[in-house]
């Protein structure tokens, strides 16, 4: 597995605060309509476009994987954090979860019929985001479908940094983001932009893409 520093924090403060998130986030899917219109798009999309294996990338707990399961999609999880896979694992046991990192999947070439980052690619620094998105579209088909959610800023650079109670993160505009999927041969189809809610302190977005 890729070893950054980065990475190492990362994963150490999943892995510490690995319960206590399961238990915050189980039912977050059920007070968010937003996210919920934005994955059952995406699971339309992949269903319509003829099926396929589906892969949950930075998947936690396996929350959003296992509503997607539920939603009719064939999924699977990778996570950095061992003590997440363990309870994704738990949780969904007819799922099959994985350790890995973002930029060495082990899935072939265009092997999956759709890729979620939900929340995920926050954590990666601007610089290796490039890395993680020509590995996305390595391991996505042609016509495949991919779904994005991250916090939102406005800021003139397209990307900041903010305090992340976890571990180090990063905040996209929504067009800067899309021109880095761009880049790496995943076109943006949809864009949701949402205000923070009572329990949050950022605007946030989710993005359909298709690999071209």
């Amino acid at each position: 597995m890729i070893d950054s520093e980065d990475m190492r924090v990362t994963r150490a403060a999943y892995d510490e605060v690995a319960e206590l998130y399961a238990k915050l986030f189980h039912r977050q899917l059920r007070a968010n309509p937003f996210d919920r219109v934005m994955l059952d798009a995406f699971a339309e999309a992949v269903r319509d476009n003829g099926g396929g294996p589906v892969a949950d990338i930075g998947c936690g707990p396996g929350r959003v994987t296992s509503y997607l399961a539920q939603a009719g999609l064939e999924m699977s999880g990778v996570d950095l954090s061992p003590e997440m896979i363990r309870l994704a694992r738990e949780e969904c046991p007819d799922i099959p979860f994985e350790v890995g990192a973002m930029e060495r999947l082990r899935y072939g070439d265009a092997a999956l019929a759709g890729l979620v980052a939900w929340y995920s690619i926050i954590h990666i620094p601007p610089q290796r985001v490039p890395a993680v998105l020509t590995e996305f579209a390595r391991v996505v088909r042609p016509g495949g479908i991919a779904v994005f959610a991250f916090q939102a800023t406005d800021e003139p650079t397209g990307i900041r940094d903010y305090a992340h109670k976890v571990a180090p993160a990063y905040r996209w505009a929504p067009d800067t983001f899309a021109e880095a999927l761009a880049a790496h041969g995943l076109r943006v189809t949809a864009t949701l932009s949402r205000e923070a809610r009572p329990d949050e302190y950022t605007p946030h977005a989710t993005v359909l893409a298709v690999r071209v």
